[in-house]
């Protein structure tokens, strides 16, 4: 049927902070369907209080609400819009289900006249309460794990001695896991029990039988209203069962799935969305197969847009968020036209002649103490994805785009030799265990002792042992013997020219010399088409590998490289993201064709319809250098993506491609902590004592100079990487000992550390002669947490003008004398009403989102407008600021780590943030954070 004309105002409910376990595929998928709507002529309104996204941003929706995830905002909204006449809550993950059953019990949609589309409610009862999800099963056929469901201790006593151990407890109606665990013995159950029982908010838990070491599969598929299904894409867990989906390795179309097997997956699947409800829109399937006898169970289904469901769209091409919005709206499957070649339908199922690789990203070096072993809660903050020909190339890429320090899977000489180590690892898989894997073939353990450990299928195994057997034909050779084959070979497994290069013993760039010049191995451009190359794209959504046939067609336009910020992890996040986000629309706006590269299949800048062309290849120097050489781009934006493009730009430098904005020589200079101490000192602003040292022994011959207490920094880091106050000799060389083993070679410098100072921050756009302010931020807690830890008021509640006018008057002249052209952030402790610089950062920070949100200026726009020489600071017409303040609430995930200390210091350890905001200083909110300012201070 057409669309539902009678509905013309929708409110999208957004997911709120990121935190394990709900990031920012939620904001993706929300943006989409925002999008989506628009397009139909209706208005959309949506509610989200998270700040970092494109989401919130006023080019997503018509009105935007940064308000606190609750019943009361959705009240506030309804007033203020007595007009809209739906809500679409699939698009916000568990967040916005939560709260929109919250209002249906509570009988807002109801007293406003508002639907509820897209959602079955009862269809989310029955998937989340898994007692009825069993009993489903059971009626209709579907096999399920034996075992019961809960409330009290004693109920989960009495259903564990019926099914003996090992068993599993799964909490109800809790995000990424949270409450569940695996108990091997009586003694771990009870604390387990106790522990699902209060992580549920039902206070429920489903105990079953453990069915660790099988296979599990999700199938993401998609339901219109008159039943009409189709299988998007299968996802196979590299992973066997007893690693929680989100900190899997996945692997897309499932690679070791029989066909008969699949089928009766696929019917499983579709009997199930059948039999729980009458919805339309996005489903995730989760099953797990027998590897003995190919039994196949349900674990679970999500009658909603899940985690899984922006990876399946990006591996496939299929917008899943935006065809759900449309046929919540009314739209059945084949009304709609696939988006990828605008002329096939959008009823068909996508078929792909590539692999797909998902790699998680964890962070558990900024959580001391917690416990690294992976289990059924979450603990990955963010994800990539590689696109290869073959799994092998997919997997390689995925590697490299991880920013971990490694170049690939191996192949660069940090592999682990102890076989006790690597044997553990392979028994409790952490977030190393794929390295690990390979270091275990390449040490001599057996095929059959990996396989037994790991229960990781044979085929995937075979996979990484043949990448060992290649590795060693290599080694055989130098670089003026190599054949051409094996060097093609290897090119096409997937292997960086830094890997080859450390096997035939000489440098990256003889290898880029030896195979694209000499040889003409170069690379070419797929295109991820959803239809196997059956149909012609229309959407120029690209990914590498190696052969004849170049599908990437370069233009005669005036271009611009735009690099993304590559995987969400603690202290590079969304809000960078963002940043691109608004880089690539403003360069399109100012006529330049513009080019995408990342490899974050969460985010918004990697929808295929954002830039003129998207390159999903990792932010890894090779993949790059060869996009660039193909496309012959004016210049590379480095300024808008974090640490990950920054510290790309030595090498664009080296190569003579040209950086648009603020110079190479300029970001050097402020990422390198005594020279920009230096400048400093030279500009006659005042910066606390300092020197650097480049070991031990330095260290303690400077701190006779400087004194206690010291803030120990590293030069090029990013989120407070290594950071740590010391206040005595043997805390500093046990903590310059500990930086050196990590960041080896680095510069770093030691602070004197203002105890008890205010801290406040400036970010700022400057085109090399003016300097605009956009905002000044004061934190709340003192100095000694982190930025992103703290929270902050925009604009300061009691700096005082003397201080003020230092701030601006510093600000004007570092962002003059680093010759910035674009965005400045600068960061400043303040002692007995003196200024003192910490820090400047000449790149969009972590606060400008925070900062365009609360003065609803898109200050990243007119930034980009700068840097691309298009606009002066003086030719934009800057709005006054607004009354009040906005607060930035840093958001925590320490939840997932239980034996984890909750103090904080100069390392960044939020997951996430949120805005709110306040008419004066009296808002019991704003007293409440204040009076609790100094609660977490740590070092």
């Amino acid at each position: 049927m057409p669309k539902d004309s009678s509905i013309k105002h929708v409110l999208i409910i957004g997911s709120g902070p990121i935190v394990i376990g709900q990031a920012c595929e939620f904001d993706y998928a929300g943006s989409q369907a925002s999008r989506s709507l628009r397009e139909e002529g209706i208005t959309v309104t949506l509610i989200n209080s998270n700040p970092a996204t494109i989401m919130t941003d006023p080019v997503t929706a018509d009105n935007v609400y940064l308000l606190p995830l609750e019943k009361k905002s959705i009240v506030q909204i309804l007033k203020d819009h007595p007009d809209i006449d739906a809500v679409l809550p699939t698009m916000g993950g568990q967040t916005a289900l939560n709260l929109a059953i919250d209002c249906e019990k509570g009988g807002v949609w109801a007293k406003y006249g508002v639907n509820m589309i897209g959602v079955d409610i009862d269809a989310i009862d029955t998937a989340e309460n898994r007692e009825k999800f069993k009993a489903l099963m059971e009626k209709i056929g579907v096999g399920v794990c034996k075992g019961g469901t809960a409330t009290s201790f004693l109920q989960g006593k009495e259903i564990a001695q019926e099914i003996g151990f090992p068993l599993i407890i799964r909490a109800s109606y809790t995000l990424g896991g949270a409450g569940g665990a695996f108990v091997e013995t009586e003694d771990e159950f009870e604390k387990a029990l106790v522990a699902g029982l209060q992580a549920s908010p039902v206070h429920e838990v489903l105990i079953e039988q453990s069915i660790i070491g099988w296979k599990e599969y999700e199938l993401e598929v998609m339901r219109d209203n008159i039943g009409n299904m189709i299988v998007i894409c299968s996802i196979e867990n590299f992973d066997p069962m007893g690693v929680h989906t989100g900190d899997s390795i996945t692997v897309a179309p499932a690679m070791t799935l029989p066909d008969t097997t699949y089928q009766r997956m696929r019917n499983f699947a579709i009997t199930m969305m059948n039999s729980i409800g009458n919805f339309a829109g996005g489903c995730n399937v989760q099953f797990s197969v027998s590897p003995d006898n190919s039994e196949i169970i349900g674990i679970e289904i999500n009658p909603r847009v899940s985690r899984s469901s922006a990876l399946a769209s990006k591996a496939t091409g299929y917008p899943i968020a935006k065809v759900a919005a449309k046929l919540a709206i009314g739209y059945n499957l084949d009304e709609l036209k696939n988006s990828i070649t605008g002329t096939t339908s959008a009823f068909f199922e996508p078929t792909i002649d590539y692999v797909i690789v998902k790699v998680p990203r964890w962070n558990f070096d900024k959580f001391k103490g917690a416990d690294r072993r992976l289990g059924l809660s979450m603990k990955s903050v963010g994800e990539v994805m590689g696109i290869g020909r073959n799994f092998q190339e997919a997997l390689q890429k995925a590697c490299q785009s991880l920013e971990i320090k490694r170049n690939g899977l191996g192949a660069d000489g940090k592999e682990l030799r102890n076989q006790d180590e690597i044997l553990y690892s392979l028994a409790n898989p952490s977030w190393n265990r794929l390295f690990h894997v390979y270091d275990a073939f390449k040490l001599g353990i057996s095929f059959r002792t990996i396989q037994d450990l790991t229960k990781i299928d044979k085929w995937f195994l075979k996979q990484i042992e043949e990448l060992i057997h290649l590795e060693k034909e290599i080694e055989k050779y130098k670089l003026d013997t190599i054949p051409l084959e094996v060097m093609d070979l290897a090119k096409r497994k997937g292997y960086a020219d830094r890997q080859i290069a450390h096997l035939l013993d000489c440098l990256e760039s003889e290898v880029f010399d030896k195979r694209y010049k000499e040889m003409g191995i170069k690379r070419v451009y797929k295109l991820v088409d959803t239809c196997a190359a059956e149909f012609e794209a229309k959407t120029p959504y690209y990914y590498s590998s190696f052969g004849s046939e170049n599908e990437s067609v370069k233009s005669d336009r005036k271009k611009v490289v735009v690099l993304g910020s590559g995987p969400n992890r603690v202290g590079q996040g969304i809000e960078f993201d963002y940043s691109c986000v608004h880089g690539v629309l403003a360069a399109k706006e100012c006529g330049y064709e513009t080019i995408m590269i990342n490899c974050n299949p969460e985010t918004v800048s990697t929808d295929f319809d954002i830039a003129d062309k998207l390159y999903f290849e990792p932010v890894f120097w090779e993949h790059i250098y060869e996009i660039i050489l193909h496309e012959q781009p004016e210049g590379v934006i480095v300024q808008l993506g974090g640490q990950t493009a920054l510290k790309l730009a030595e090498k664009m430098e080296k190569y003579g491609i040209k950086i648009i904005g603020t110079s190479f020589e300029a970001l050097d200079l402020a990422e390198d902590r005594g020279r920009f101490s230096a400048l400093l000192k030279d500009l006659d602003v005042p910066y606390p004592e300092f020197g650097t040292i480049h070991n031990t022994d330095e260290a303690l011959e400077l701190c006779k100079t400087i004194g206690f207490p010291l803030l120990v920094r590293p030069s090029y880091v990013l989120g407070g990487q290594g950071m740590k106050i010391v206040i005595n000799e043997k805390e500093l060389e046990q903590h310059v000992v500990t930086v050196l083993k990590d960041i080896p070679n680095n510069e770093i410098l030691l602070d004197h550390f203002l105890e008890g100072a205010i801290e406040a921050e400036a970010d700022a756009i400057c085109d090399g002669e003016n300097v605009y302010i956009i905002g000044i931020m004061q934190h709340i807690e003192p100095a000694g947490i982190h930025s992103g830890d703290s929270y902050a008021v925009l604009p300061p509640y009691n700096l005082g003008d003397l201080v003020i006018r230092q701030i601006e008057t510093y600000t004007e002249k570092i962002a003059l004398a680093l010759k910035t052209v674009g965005l400045i952030n600068i960061q400043f402790a303040i002692k007995n009403d003196k200024v003192y610089i910490i820090e400047a950062n000449p790149r969009a920070s972590r606060t400008v989102p925070f900062i365009c949100k609360a003065y609803r200026e898109p200050y990243v726009n007119y930034a980009v407008k700068v840097m691309l020489g298009e606009k002066k600071v003086t030719d934009f017409e800057f709005k006054p600021y607004k009354k009040g303040y906005a607060i930035k609430e840093p958001v925590f995930s320490f939840h997932k780590f239980p034996k984890v200390n909750k103090e904080l210091g100069p390392e960044m350890k939020s997951t996430g943030e949120a805005i709110y905001f306040i008419d004066d200083l009296m808002d019991d909110y704003f007293l409440k954070i204040y009076a609790e300012r100094n609660l977490y201070l740590s070092r």
